[in-house]
């Protein structure tokens, strides 16, 4: 009998890579141990995706301005703030974010896709995520990508995202046309990080993607048969352990320092330098 395909998204790959005992947590243990609070940098992001989402969904003659404090106002997503006036900061930090970057954009470009789900199939993966916006340029695709992290982005976080690639590897398939270039759009700083993939490149982080997802159905065949699921799928102590969701569950994690749930946030409560 063939092997049955890895049904996965870019975002459960990469669990597995950054801890494989907090995929198993997310993915294999049924019921999943309860997670810790919202985080509001999570809000934050969310709050800002779906806004832009919406300010595509706004017919283009009305794409103006004006429109961005009723969307991100209705897209406001307010857990994890330490306080209301956090909170407000992180609004007011928002709608500025959006204001610089909706003014770098023209209004009637339509783009390929917003919010799309682009999904293939290789031998080993059946593969499927959502892309925040994919572009239609000169007859391709690129893949575009919105960060609001504190970090600024560089081109090498570009070329070594799996997901980017795995996004542009799919959309290829979708659209029937070239997908090679994906971009990292920051909004807090208005900067752009792209890479320019080629075919090979494009290949090599599908077969990184697949070697995972071996890794994992080995996994979890062997803990099927009766291995200790803790051997199986080991804790990868470092400096995510504070972040992660199921921390208190995790012996590796209860001994890191746990970040509250504000704490991503709480630089945008500081004067600008």
């Amino acid at each position: 009998m063939p092997e049955r395909l890895f049904v996965c998204t870019p975002s459960k790959l990469g669990s597995y890579a950054d801890c494989p005992r907090r995929y198993r947590y997310a993915y294999v243990d049924r019921p999943s141990p309860p997670k810790g609070p919202p985080w509001a940098h999570n809000s934050l992001g969310a709050s800002v995706h779906t806004a832009l989402k919406n300010w595509y969904a706004v017919p283009a003659a009305r794409r103006a301005d004006a429109e961005l404090p009723k969307l991100l106002k209705a897209t406001w997503v307010r857990e994890g703030y330490r306080d209301v006036d956090q909170e407000r900061i992180a609004y007011r930090k928002a709608l500025d974010w959006l204001d610089t970057y909706v003014a770098g954009l023209d209004p009637a470009e339509e783009p390929l896709g917003v919010e799309r789900v682009v999904a293939t199939k290789t031998s080993v993966l059946a593969l499927n995520g959502r892309a925040d916006r994919i572009d239609g340029r000169d007859g391709e695709a690129v893949i575009v990508d919105y960060k609001t992290g504190r970090s600024g982005l560089s081109p090498d976080d570009a070329r070594g995202s799996q997901a980017l690639a795995l996004y542009a590897y799919a959309a290829q398939r979708v659209f029937r046309r070239p997908c090679r270039r994906v971009e990292l759009h920051h909004l807090p700083s208005g900067t752009v990080a792209a890479h320019e993939h080629t075919d090979e490149s494009l290949e090599r982080q599908v077969r990184r993607a697949e070697d995972t997802a071996r890794d994992i159905m080995a996994a979890e065949k062997a803990v099927a048969a009766g291995a200790d699921p803790d051997d199986e799928f080991p804790t990868n102590p470092g400096s995510l352990c504070g972040w992660c969701d199921f921390r208190k569950s995790c012996p590796a994690g209860r001994e890191a320092v746990a970040k509250e749930p504000w704490a991503a946030v709480e630089h945008l409560e500081r004067p600008a330098p």
